[in-house]
């Protein structure tokens, strides 16, 4: 029995087809990296805020 040709894919076009998917993945990459970036810059912030917050709070008197 001769085998398909679909089971014996083009080699020049499964590396073309893996360098494009390849670009793909490595946009997504840096698009995820530039979000984590944003999120680490807004945890910054909001923990910044929070630590001025509780400087200008009178300290807490013990409860009895």
């Amino acid at each position: 029995m001769m085998p398909r040709d679909d089971q014996h894919p083009d080699p020049a076009a499964a590396s073309v087809s893996l360098a494009a998917e390849a670009a793909l993945l490595e946009a997504r990459l840096r698009m995820l990296h530039e979000a984590l970036d944003a999120v680490d810059a807004r945890i910054a912030a909001v923990s910044d805020t929070l630590r001025r917050y509780a400087a200008q709070q009178p300290p807490s008197t013990p409860r009895p």
